[in-house]
C-alpha cells in the first residue's frame, strides 16, 4: 500500500512540478526559443477534456443497462 501511495504522491508532485516550471518561464519570443515549455499544456487540456467526455460517455452508456 506504501508504494502505491508513493508512486501517486510521485506523479503528483511530477506533474505539479512541471506546471510550476513552465509557468514561470518567460512568453517573450526571443527567450522562449531559449527556454522551450516541457509540456504543451494546450494539448494536454484537449486531451484531458477528450478522456473526461469519453469516460462520461461509457458510464452513461453502462449505467442505462
Amino acid at each position: 500500500m506504501r508504494v502505491i501511495l508513493g508512486m501517486i504522491l510521485g506523479a503528483l508532485l511530477l506533474g505539479c512540478g512541471v506546471y510550476a516550471h513552465d509557468s514561470m518561464q518567460s512568453t517573450d519570443k526571443q527567450v522562449a526559443a531559449e527556454n522551450r515549455n516541457i509540456v504543451n499544456w494546450d494539448v494536454a487540456a484537449h486531451d484531458w477534456n477528450v478522456l473526461k467526455t469519453r469516460a462520461h460517455e461509457e458510464w452513461t452508456r453502462i449505467a442505462s443497462r
